[in-house]
């Protein structure tokens, strides 16, 4: 389970604007929105207790504390954040208040484990889905979940209404269509026939060497003299 609770001190942010949330981001400070039951807040976050909140055990669907500026605690989990797409770092951030006693949704990573007795044959693994989306009580989203492959032979097709999950986690996917896993027979990448008529890169053709061999010859006996007619010496 996830059931991590980290706090997470924030700021008002009274101005707001392009401009304002460039100059926030040189300061090592990250624009957000805390989604509140009332109205919205626009906040602003250090990055380095944001990225701290966000890489605990409940990673990003751990419940976080946050407070404004002092004021009283509000339940919160992570709503969506944008990426620098050249840098990676978060730009901007929405949280979302929640109540810890009513279910929400969530996406969690699927993580596969066990060596498939497929793959020992010879066949290729493939994982099909990395994501899942639940239901449950925010302490009890869980991490991650995971699929057992083990038992998967070639040619098998692993679907949703096999895994097992915790009680209290409601899979919100469509159990018979979402495939997990696939054990697939190992691709195999035949030579492309060669036509008649046709040479292999780098062969010439029958006899061409043979005939630039022989005027290679020839053009060395012209050069020689020998064959042709005598040379006259002045005396």
């Amino acid at each position: 389970m996830a059931g991590e609770r980290v706090k997470l001190m924030v700021q008002n942010r009274a101005v707001l604007g392009s401009a304002e949330s460039r100059r926030l981001r040189r300061q090592g400070l990250i624009p957000g929105v805390l989604y509140g039951r009332e109205q919205p807040v626009a906040i602003s976050i250090t990055e380095r207790d944001l990225r701290s909140a966000l890489t605990t055990k409940g990673g990003l669907n751990a419940v976080l504390d946050v407070v404004v500026e002092g004021g009283k605690v509000h339940s919160s989990v992570l709503k969506e954040f944008q990426q620098d797409k050249v840098r990676g770092h978060i730009t901007h951030v929405d949280l979302q208040e929640v109540r810890l006693d009513q279910p929400i949704h969530a996406t969690v990573p699927l993580h596969l484990h066990g060596e498939s007795v497929g793959v020992k044959e010879g066949g290729v693994l493939s994982q099909v889905t990395n994501e899942l989306n639940v239901e449950a009580l925010p302490m009890e989203v869980p991490e991650h979940l995971e699929a057992d492959v083990s038992e998967m032979h070639i040619g098998d097709t692993l679907r949703l209404s096999s895994l097992q999950v915790p009680a209290g986690v409601t899979l919100l996917d469509d159990l018979d269509d979402t495939v997990i896993a696939t054990v697939t027979q190992p691709t195999r990448e035949e030579p492309e026939p060669v036509a008649e008529g046709e040479l292999a890169e780098g062969e010439e053709p029958a006899g061409e060497g043979a005939a630039e061999a022989a005027a290679a010859e020839a053009d060395a006996d012209a050069g020689s003299g020998e064959g042709g007619e005598p040379g006259t010496v002045e005396g």
